[in-house]
């Protein structure tokens, strides 16, 4: 009996706030992304901690953490969640035209830099209605779980070796090239393999916890590794950093040929044999019969084959 009556005063707006809290580890935070007032965040939380038995979120530091128990929530919430949001606008099939879904893409900036623009004008001028959500491929984010808990919808970028538990598309393949500053002596002298070892590189972060990235894991596999001078975490800014040094910058020539008509750049060809960056989307199978999901698929694909033929 218990059960059922505890049962009865748990709604979906209750579940929603939950999983919120949960993922912000804020208060707060989770009241801007609910479009709710704080202190009705609260009081829905004293509940849902009192249903629990738990504190869910404790302080640590100047910032607040989940307890086991409420961690061991939040995949069974994000299923809530995602079931109730398929439930009705996939049992009438999907509408783009007058579709309140919210899309969640995960992508890496090492895409082509016109890549989430294009994705995002066409899906807002054929589902107007929608909301998209762009999240970064970061150190601390899992990719792997966000699209388990059903916090993405869809994960964009390159890998050696994509995971096998996830579904995959893929996108495009492309060379391996070096973008250096038009003055960089390579330009007029050219270089071999062990002077571009020696050289000044610049690298990005990791997109997930323990990447080295494909560059550096092939480098490895041949038993070389080259000389990183720089790092920065916002691959979109690396161009203009090559630009006015020495540095040299390593990724896929159709990146690379969106800066050399803006900056005073280059391309190069790489003295290292690499095999071609290919890109995909990564989806987990919890979507992959959704009518919403194969919809915005379906875009990704678009933008990324029609980027292709520029």
């Amino acid at each position: 009996m218990r059960n059922h009556s505890l049962f009865d005063k748990i709604d979906l707006h209750l579940i929603r706030v939950l999983h919120t809290v949960l993922t912000e580890r804020s208060v707060s935070k989770a009241a801007i992304r609910l479009g709710m007032h704080q202190p009705a965040v609260s009081s829905a939380l004293k509940r849902l901690r009192d249903f629990a038995g738990d504190p869910l979120l404790v302080r640590s530091g100047s910032g607040m953490v989940p307890t086991d128990v409420a961690l061991r929530m939040l995949e069974p919430s994000a299923s809530i969640l995602r079931a109730a949001e398929m439930l009705f606008s996939d049992a009438k099939g999907f509408e783009p035209a007058t579709a309140r879904n919210t899309f969640r893409v995960a992508a890496s900036d090492y895409l082509d830099p016109v890549f989430l623009p294009h994705l995002v004008a066409q899906i807002k001028s054929q589902a107007p209605l929608a909301e998209i959500e762009i999240l970064s491929l970061s150190g601390s984010a899992d990719y792997r779980a966000q699209l388990a808990q059903g916090e993405v919808d869809v994960v964009i970028g390159n890998w050696p070796t994509p995971p096998d538990e996830l579904h995959l598309g893929r996108l495009f393949g492309d060379e391996v090239v070096c973008l250096v500053s038009n003055k960089h002596p390579a330009v007029r002298r050219g270089w071999d393999q062990a002077s571009w070892l020696e050289a000044d590189h610049i690298a990005p972060g990791a997109t997930h916890p323990g990447a080295k990235g494909v560059i550096d894991d092939h480098l490895t596999s041949l038993g070389l590794s080259r000389h990183i001078a720089a790092r920065c975490p916002y691959f979109g800014q690396i161009p203009a950093m090559v630009a006015s040094t020495l540095l040299v910058m390593t990724t896929g020539r159709q990146y690379c040929e969106r800066f050399t008509d803006a900056l005073p750049v280059t391309i190069l060809p790489c003295p290292v044999e690499f095999p071609r960056l290919m890109y995909y989307q990564l989806w987990h199978e919890r979507t992959h019969t959704s009518a919403s999901s194969r919809w915005l698929r379906a875009c990704v694909k678009s933008v990324a084959a029609a980027l292709k033929k520029e």
